[in-house]
């Protein structure tokens, strides 16, 4: 939901104060929410949003771990292998540039965009947000990064590659000697942070943006 730019007030306070359907285009007047609750569309049965107080507390905290988490991930190897008393490793965008370096271009985009830039570019923006917001101040460009946010995160596809990674070491352990490298773990740990982390919708975030007293209630917050 965008900020209107109507020049009244009390028109731009209405507005936020509507939801539209995303299935049906239904629009409804927000209503607060109890914990644990969701509002549903009465014409197609979609949600609308959840009650999203406490979640929103621990959305901050989440994105600072998600980030360091993330460093380490793509600061370490995520594998090492010995084969015959070779010993080999690499990070993550070590895979990039090795698929590179293949003739893969188009696969090493598409693991970089999927792995690194996107997944990277949410943190980044919510960090953004979540920052200023903590101390009652708007951030510049709030719809527009909102925005951004919602088109960049079904592009972020951690746990994809975190399955491929796993299957791939299952395969290699009949014929080399496999071990897990400290990305491996901090990579797991990301999945399941990212997990939280999205389960917050960023348009959420209007709703805690000029009443910060709502983090500490559940009313006029949802999902």
């Amino acid at each position: 939901m965008g900020h209107s730019d109507t020049g009244n007030p009390q028109d731009a306070g209405t507005l936020r104060g509507l939801v539209a359907c995303e299935y049906c285009d239904a629009v409804y007047e927000r209503a607060g929410l109890s914990r644990g609750e969701r509002a549903l569309c009465v014409r197609c049965g979609g949600q609308l949003y959840r009650e999203s107080a406490h979640a929103y507390r621990r959305l901050l905290p989440l994105v600072i771990t998600a980030l360091i988490l993330f460093l380490i991930s793509n600061a370490f190897p995520i594998v090492e292998m010995d084969l015959k008393g070779v010993r080999t490793q690499t990070t993550l965008w070590g895979a990039v540039q090795a698929l590179y370096a293949d003739h893969m271009a188009l696969v090493a985009a598409l693991v970089f965009a999927t792995t690194i830039l996107f997944p990277l570019s949410e943190m980044l923006m919510m960090a953004y947000l979540l920052v200023p917001m903590a101390g009652h101040r708007m951030p510049a460009g709030f719809d527009r990064i909102v925005r951004g946010i919602r088109q960049t995160r079904p592009w972020g596809m951690i746990e994809v590659f975190m399955i491929g990674v796993l299957v791939t070491l299952v395969k290699l352990s009949t014929m080399a000697q496999v071990l897990p490298g400290i990305a491996l773990w901090s990579f797991g740990a990301l999945v399941v942070v990212l997990a939280a982390m999205l389960s917050f919708d960023p348009r959420d975030l209007w709703q805690y943006l000029e009443s910060p007293q709502n983090t500490d209630t559940t009313d006029g917050a949802g999902q």
